[in-house]
C-alpha cells in the first residue's frame, strides 16, 4: 500500500502551504487537517466492534475521505481554535463541545501508527521552558542564570546578584497571548526580550510567575533546526542592527542571515537534545557570546523555520521536509 501523510495544523499555516505544494510535485498523496475548522468541517467515523477497528475522516469542503489505517506519515504543525456548525452555542455546550472535539482529535491520533514530527505527547512534553533549561545544562550546554518567580523579593536579590544586565522573557508565548484575542480586545500584541532597568519596580510579580535571566553579551546568534537527522544552522548577525540587539525575531531590521557549519560536537548535542524527547523536529536558539563560548536560549519544538529558509535559499528545508516524510511513510508499509 502507497502510504499517505497527515498534515495536522491550521488553515493560515504557509508552511502547510509550501509543503503540500512539494508533496503534490513529488507525487505523494497527503491530507491536511485544518485545526481551526474541526470538527465543523470533517465528518469522523471510528468503529470498534467484534476485536476489529475501522476509522476515517471525510474533509467536507472537498469531500475527499481518508482511511486512517492508510498514514504512514504525521507532521503535527499548529494548533488551531475548533469550530462548530452551530454558531450560538451557549457557554456550557461550548466548553464541552471543546473537551469533546480534543478528546476525538487525541483518540484519533494517538491510535496512528506511524512516523511521527512529531507525537503529540512528547511534543507537550518538549515545550516546558524551565524543563529545557534543566536538560540543556545536564546535557552539556551553557545556559543562563535564570529565575521563575511570583516573589518581587526573589527577583530583586536575583538582579543584584549579577554581574551585568537581567531580561525579561516570556515562557509561554511573545505575543501575550495575544492571537487568542480579537483585536479590539488586545492590550498589546506582544512584547519580545526585554532588558530591565535597575531601578524597577517588581510589584507586578506577584500576580502571576515571571521569567528572568542574566543577559549574555552576543557575538551573534543561531537558529539550529533539526528535521529528522539533518542540522540545519543559521548564523544571525544580531548584533548588526540595534532593533535586534536584545531580540532577534525583529523583522523590520534586515540583519543577515548566512548557513554555517557546527563544530562536530555541538552539532551532535543539538540532535541529541531534540531526540531525547522522542521528536523529530526542534528548532534551537542559541547564543555565541564575544568570545566564542555556546550558551542555550530555548527550543522550538514546533517552531517557525519557512523565513530561515526564504533568507538561505540554499538550506531546502523544506524539501528535506517533504523528502523525510516520504521516506519514512513508506518505511510503515
Amino acid at each position: 500500500m502507497n502510504k499517505k501523510i497527515l498534515i495536522v495544523t491550521n488553515s493560515f499555516d504557509i508552511h502547510a502551504d509550501e509543503l503540500l505544494s512539494i508533496l503534490a510535485r513529488k507525487q505523494q498523496t497527503a491530507f491536511r487537517l485544518d485545526l481551526d475548522g474541526f470538527p465543523r468541517d470533517y465528518q469522523i467515523s471510528q468503529v470498534f466492534q467484534q476485536g476489529r477497528v475501522s476509522q476515517q475522516i471525510r474533509r467536507l469542503p472537498d469531500g475527499a475521505w481518508l482511511d486512517l489505517d492508510s498514514i504512514g506519515a504525521t507532521w503535527i504543525r499548529k494548533p488551531g481554535e475548533f469550530s462548530y456548525l452551530s454558531p450560538d452555542l451557549s457557554p456550557q455546550e461550548l466548553a464541552f463541545a471543546k473537551q469533546e472535539a480534543e478528546h476525538t482529535l487525541q483518540g484519533i491520533l494517538n491510535m496512528l501508527d506511524c512516523y511521527w514530527m512529531s507525537h503529540p505527547l512528547p511534543l507537550r512534553g518538549a515545550q516546558w521552558k524551565a524543563e529545557q533549561l534543566r536538560r540543556a545544562e545536564r546535557m552539556g550546554f551553557r545556559v543562563p542564570a535564570s529565575i521563575i518567580t511570583n516573589c518581587p523579593d526573589e527577583v530583586r536579590r536575583f538582579q543584584q546578584g549579577l554581574a551585568g544586565k537581567m531580561i525579561f522573557k516570556a515562557m509561554s508565548t511573545p505575543s501575550l497571548a495575544a492571537e487568542d484575542l480579537a483585536q479590539e480586545q488586545r492590550i498589546t500584541n506582544g512584547l519580545h526580550t526585554t532588558i530591565i532597568e535597575d531601578d524597577m519596580d517588581f510589584a507586578a510579580v506577584a500576580e502571576l510567575p515571571c521569567h528572568f535571566q542574566e543577559y549574555i553579551p552576543k557575538q551573534y546568534e543561531l537558529r539550529v533546526t533539526i528535521i529528522g537527522e539533518h542540522v540545519f544552522a543559521a548564523k544571525i548577525h544580531s548584533q548588526d542592527d540595534a532593533r535586534t540587539a536584545i531580540d532577534s525575531r525583529d523583522m523590520s531590521a534586515e540583519i543577515r542571515y548566512e548557513a554555517c557549519v557546527l563544530p562536530a560536537d555541538l552539532q551532535q548535542r543539538c540532535l541529541d537534545f531534540v531526540h531525547s524527547y522522542g521528536l523529530h523536529f526542534g528548532a534551537l536558539d542559541l547564543i555565541v557570546t564575544p568570545d566564542a563560548k555556546v550558551v542555550f536560549l530555548e527550543n522550538n519544538p514546533a517552531g517557525q523555520f519557512l523565513y530561515i529558509e526564504q533568507l538561505i535559499p540554499e538550506f531546502n528545508m523544506l524539501e528535506t521536509l517533504a523528502d523525510t516524510l516520504i521516506k519514512e511513510a513508506q518505511c510503515h508499509n
